[in-house]
Formats: C-alpha cells, sequence, structure tokens
C-alpha cells in the first residue's frame, strides 16, 4: 500500500485555513443573506436522503448473507459442488459448506483493515466505488463456476474484499457527513439497509429454489450486479464528506460539499460557520501528532481504551449469536421438523427488517447504552429459552435425529427466534455501528473502525467456519454459549462504554479527556465540564 497522505501526518498545513476562512466570511457575509436555521428533519433532508445512499452499502452485504443460507440447500448447487455419496446423495462436508460461507469474512477482514485505506488517501466516494468495482468481480467468479467448489470460495473471498470495505467506509462517510442531531439514526440505517437485503436475499433464494438447474443459484448471484450498479451510482451523486476535504486543504470543495448537502449557497454564512467548526476540530487534532498504527496505542485522549471498546463491541455483536441463524437459517429449521424451512427464513427476515425501524427510533432517544443494555438482557432470555428447549424438549430420542421432532416445539422455538430477533435488530444491530462510527476522532477513525470491524469478520468467520461442526455434535446447546456472552455484553456496555447521544464528533474527544465514568456519561455536558485539553498539547507520536 502507499504511505500515508503528507496532509495526515501531523505536520503543519501549508495556510493558515482559520485565518482564510475567517477573512473570507468577513468579507462575503456581507453580500450574501445569513439563512436562518429551521428545526427538525426538514432542515436535513438533503443530506439525510445523500446518507441514504451511501447506507445502501449495507444492502449489498445483507443480500449476500440472504442468499448463501439458500445456496446450499439447492439440488443443482449441490450436484455441482457438494460430495456424492454411494446411495446417490450429494451433501456438503462440514468443512466444506464451512469454508464457502466463512471466507467471505476473510476477505471482509483484509478489506477492511488494508483495503479501506484507499478512502482516507482518495476519498470516501472513491472508496466505495472502488469497493463495488471489486464486487463485480467476486461476482463474476462465482457465476462462471461449474463443478469447482473451491471456485466459489475464491469468488465469495474477494466479494469479501469489497463487503469489508465498504462496511467500514459507509459508516465512517455517514458519521462525517450528517448532523449530529441524527447521526444516529442515520448511520443505524446502514444497519436497516443490511436487513432489507437480507430480506430480499431470503425471497429471491423463495422464488428460484424450485428451478432443478443453474437459475435456481446463478440468477440471485447476478441480481448482485444491479446493486453494485446502484450504488455507483449513488456515488456519483453524492457529495464527498466535508471532513475529508478539509483535512485534504480542499475547501472550496468542502464548501460546495456542505452548501450542497444543505441546499444553501457556497458563501453563505452558515457553510462557514460550519466548516470553522471542523477546522478548529482538525487543527487540534493536528497538534497532537501523526495518525500513524502505533497511534492507536499510545494516541490521547484514552485512544488504546476506544480502541478495545470498538473491538469488544464488534466481538460481543458477532457473540450474539445472530449469524448462527442468518447463515444457516434454512439448515436449522429443517431440524426442527419444517417442510419449507426456505419460508421460516422470510419470516425472520421480515421481523428483522422491520424491528430495524424500532432501533432507527430508539437510538437518537434512548441513548447509545441504554438500547445495548436492553438488547443484551432481552436476547440473553430469548436465547436461553431456545437453548433449553431444543435441547431438552425437542427430539423424541436421540438427539440430532431430524426426523423425530415434537412440531409444536419446534413452532415455539420459531416464535423465540422471532422474539431474539426483533430484539438483535433494534439494539445491538446499529447500536453497535452507531458507537463505533463516533468514538474516534478523525485523525484516525478509518483505522480504528477498521481495527473494531475486523474483529467482527473475525468472529462471524469462526461462528461461520465452525457452526455446521459444532451443531452436529452438541446440537440446540450450542445456544447457551451464546446466552454466556449475552451476559458478558450487558455488564461489559455498562462499565466500559461511554453515552455519546447528541455530541458532535469533536466534543467525544472532549468526553473521553474529562473525568465522567461511563455509568453517569449520560449526564456529561460540554458546557458544564472543565475538561483536561492536555492532550492537545502532547508532543507528536513517533
Amino acid at each position: 500500500m502507499s504511505q500515508e497522505p503528507t496532509n495526515m501526518s501531523g505536520t503543519a498545513t501549508p495556510i493558515d485555513n482559520g485565518s482564510l476562512l475567517k477573512e473570507e466570511k468577513e468579507t462575503e457575509s456581507l453580500a450574501q443573506p445569513i439563512t436562518t436555521k429551521k428545526s427538525g428533519w426538514s432542515e436535513h433532508l438533503t443530506t439525510a436522503i445523500f446518507c441514504l445512499l451511501v447506507a445502501f452499502g449495507g444492502f449489498v452485504f445483507g443480500y449476500d448473507t440472504g442468499t448463501v443460507s439458500g445456496f446450499v440447500n439447492m439440488d443443482d448447487f449441490k450436484k455441482r459442488f457438494a460430495t456424492h455419496h454411494a446411495d446417490g446423495t450429494y451433501k456438503f462436508s462440514d468443512t466444506r459448506v464451512g469454508l464457502m460461507i466463512a471466507i467471505l469474512n476473510i476477505g471482509c477482514a483484509v478489506g477492511g483493515i488494508v483495503l479501506s485505506k484507499v478512502g482516507d488517501m482518495k476519498g470516501r466516494r472513491f472508496g466505495i466505488s472502488t469497493a463495488m468495482s471489486i464486487y463485480i468481480v467476486g461476482i463474476i467468479v462465482q457465476i462462471a463456476s461449474q463443478h469447482a467448489w473451491y471456485q466459489i470460495m475464491i469468488g465469495r473471498l474477494i466479494t469479501g474484499f469489497a463487503i469489508g470495505m465498504v462496511s467500514v467506509l459507509c459508516p465512517l462517510f455517514i458519521s462525517e457527513t450528517s448532523p449530529k442531531a441524527i447521526r444516529g439514526t442515520l448511520v443505524v440505517c446502514f444497519q436497516l439497509f443490511i436487513t432489507l437485503g437480507i430480506l430480499i436475499g431470503n425471497i429471491v433464494g423463495y422464488g428460484t429454489k424450485s428451478y432443478s438447474d443453474s437459475v435456481s443459484w446463478r440468477v440471485p448471484l447476478g441480481l448482485c450486479f444491479a446493486w453494485a450498479l446502484f450504488l455507483l451510482f449513488g456515488m456519483s451523486l453524492m457529495p464527498e464528506s466535508p471532513r475529508y476535504l478539509i483535512e485534504k486543504n480542499m475547501i472550496e470543495e468542502a464548501k460546495k460539499s456542505i452548501a450542497k448537502s444543505n441546499k444553501l449557497s457556497p458563501e453563505d454564512a452558515l457553510v462557514y460557520e460550519e466548516i470553522q467548526l471542523i477546522q478548529n476540530g482538525i487543527d487540534q487534532e493536528k497538534l497532537a501528532g501523526s495518525a500513524n498504527w502505533l497511534e492507536l496505542i499510545t494516541g490521547k485522549p484514552k485512544i488504546l481504551y476506544r480502541v478495545i471498546m470498538g473491538i469488544m463491541l464488534q466481538s460481543l455483536q458477532q457473540l450474539t449469536g445472530d449469524n448462527y441463524f442468518f447463515y444457516y437459517g434454512t439448515t436449522i429449521f429443517k431440524a426442527v421438523g419444517l417442510s419449507d424451512s426456505f419460508q421460516t427464513s422470510i419470516i425472520l427476515s421480515a421481523v428483522n427488517f422491520g424491528s430495524t425501524f424500532l432501533g432507527i427510533y430508539l437510538i437518537d432517544r434512548w441513548g447509545r447504552r441504554k438500547v445495548l443494555m436492553m438488547g443484551s438482557a432481552c436476547m440473553f432470555l430469548a436465547m436461553l429459552v431456545y437453548s433449553i428447549l431444543g435441547s431438552v424438549r425437542l427430539y423424541i430420542g436421540v438427539q440430532g435425529d431430524n426426523s423425530n421432532t415434537r412440531k409444536p416445539v419446534g413452532d415455539a422455538m420459531i416464535f423465540v427466534t422471532c422474539v431474539y430477533i426483533l430484539f438483535f435488530a433494534s439494539t445491538w444491530a446499529g447500536g453497535c455501528y452507531a458507537v463505533v462510527s463516533e468514538s474516534y476522532p478523525l485523525r484516525i477513525r478509518a483505522k480504528a473502525m477498521s481495527v473494531a470491524i475486523a474483529a467482527n469478520w473475525l468472529w462471524g468467520f469462526l461462528i461461520a467456519f465452525f457452526t455446521p461442526f459444532i451443531t452436529s455434535a452438541i446440537h440446540f446447546y450450542y445456544g447457551f454459549v451464546f446466552a454466556g456472552c449475552l451476559i458478558f455484553s450487558f455488564f461489559y456496555v455498562y462499565f466500559f462504554v461511554y453515552e455519546t447521544k447528541g455530541l458532535t464528533l469533536e466534543e467525544v474527544d472532549m468526553l473521553y479527556a474529562s473525568d465522567a465514568k461511563p455509568w453517569n456519561s449520560h449526564n456529561w455536558v460540554p458546557e458544564e465540564q472543565n475538561v483536561d485539553v492536555a492532550f492537545i498539547k502532547q508532543e507528536p507520536s513517533v
């Protein structure tokens, strides 16, 4: 990869942007009318629309999750890529199905950590567009597969590179572009599009599963081209992140970006105010030193603390067990005696999609901490009931004998799963991304987010790969592992996660520089605190 750009290294900018902006504002504002700010969503409607275009990147990931669980149960897909047994049946080994599904997560980790740097060097828009180009290549590799299962695996690895980039750059782009009043809501929209993608993927899989030839899986894959092209089109309309542009000293472009998002003149007084606010934050961050990887450990205020928090939250999101249901939904519900597990997957994904709207409503009203803790408690109860029913009451006789189960118990397990997904989709699904996307200063935000989200992908790989082996060995006792992780997540959020609701990205730094504790951070107000800003004066990092 290329070296970090010069103006992200913490060196002095070639011009005094603050003075320049001040002079320009004094001159131009005399000739320009001062726009009065409106309250409510009408003020931010254009910005919200642009952010929703970016959030569509989540649909790409969700659609993959929604289709792949169906592929491994389609006849033509099994005939081409599974093992042919002596009795004439085709069946995937645990290793093969684990690799084909889980390898995507390895690609995502690489894309999130390494390839997402394109967004730092060339801009958020260019980075997302590059990701979609890589994504198209991966889809072509998969569609061209004939009988080599490893070609499917390679194609999914390539698409993983793209999805990893999108998962870092899209929430990052949204958090840098959206106003603080609705930032949490717009970041959660990224998760909303993931759930929509899962739902559409399940529906498409259900619609093509009856075909006896490759149409059953090649048509769902072919639709991926449409999603990629739509996101590329959206990026052509989206203005670049003003924070990125100011970081690059591209002041005129930043003025145009803010003006376009707010339907103002580039010379409007409000545009200058916004630029000065961002510039002040960037100037303070540059005084703190260069943005190298070591700063994730040595940076202030509490950068290492925040990095570990992001890693823990992203890891715990996977350890709630959500992808246990989404990656293997059709397989799981065959085990509870359902004749058409594709229909059940559609029901679950519909609950997932609908519940995300509740999450959008709650995230900026209840705050991040309360939403996450409520989700942990409620998901724990649902997972506990699910695991007890599956391990104690489902099977008649031998554990794992799917031909001899109690259907009422299976129906109850599906209902409890819907309850679990309701609470996951409305809390941890989007709340985790909201916290991580707004917890880091600009100079390290992309690096810190990529590390945190890479932890998510790593745990996603481990869960996706080992789930077939674990469920073959202990069946529904597996759920107790996730229940234990949910208990831990409740206490971790209470003791270690700060409340960032209603704060600007610059005020978040002030929060961490203060002496506030996580459990009372919801009462922290910038204007009422004596904040220790010694971190601003620290020597540049080596």
